[in-house]
């Protein structure tokens, strides 16, 4: 789950064993995107929808960072999950996440200002050398600005009082097979919030990978496909199940 596209390797890995459905959750890739207030509510709500239209009875689901917080509180709400993949899942309070990227918060203002400053600037980055770093900044402004959801959940969550439904304190509740998977060199996701899922759900087990990032399904489905195809062997009575 998250967007469709980043699943293409790894489905192309899982399909031989199981029927696999890519997602691209509202607000992302190709669906619809419309101009609301984002929140995981609203996301577990449009997989809802996803799983109904589709007639699906029992699903395994694979999500990875943001989405891995939308399966884990789709799990929390529904009892037609078989079990749970989470590739470095979102979803555990941490306040110092806000502080982190307060330099980032005019990036969000909806002004024409923001965008004068940055052509102003760019002799500037090029005098001193960083006109990469100036590029990647103009870059991250328009993907913000052309995908709602991103910018949504980014500017909701600005202060510690905002992270109203993070999961950390209902997993515990889980009981179905659950596979966490992190990378050893994540600079994203923190390990502990992957430890906390792995230590709260009781069923759960943690694989650090090594030599890994962030970006695990698109990067490394060659190393992540073995360990989901044996979880799901073990953990499943059913050879034929949908994972989503």
């Amino acid at each position: 789950m998250g967007e469709s596209g980043c699943w293409r390797s790894l489905m192309t890995l899982l399909q031989p064993h199981y029927r696999c459905i890519s997602v691209d959750l509202l607000g992302f890739g190709e669906s619809s995107k419309p101009h609301i207030r984002y929140d995981i509510a609203t996301l577990v709500a449009f997989v809802h929808q996803v799983v109904e239209s589709l007639q699906l009875e029992s699903v395994t689901l694979v999500g990875h960072s943001l989405g891995g917080w939308v399966a884990a509180a789709y799990a929390l709400a529904h009892r037609d999950v078989a079990a749970l993949v989470l590739l470095a899942p979102a979803g555990i309070r941490d306040d110092s996440f806000c502080g982190r990227y307060d330099h980032l918060r005019p990036l969000l203002w909806q002004t024409p200002v923001v965008d004068w400053l940055f052509w102003l600037g760019s002799p500037i980055a090029r005098l001193f050398n960083q006109q990469t770093m100036w590029n990647q900044l103009r870059w991250f402004r328009r993907e913000l600005n052309a995908q709602p959801a991103p910018r949504s959940f980014l500017l909701d969550r600005l202060r510690p009082e905002d992270a109203i439904d993070t999961v950390e304190q209902e997993i515990h509740r889980l009981q179905l097979p659950t596979l966490v998977i992190v990378g050893e060199q994540d600079e994203t996701i923190p390990l502990w919030h992957c430890q906390t899922y792995a230590n709260q759900i009781a069923n759960a087990r943690l694989h650090l990978l090594a030599n890994a990032d962030h970006a695990l399904p698109q990067g490394h489905a060659r190393a992540i496909a073995p360990l989901i195809l044996e979880f799901l062997h073990h953990s499943l009575e059913t050879p034929v199940h949908d994972a989503v």
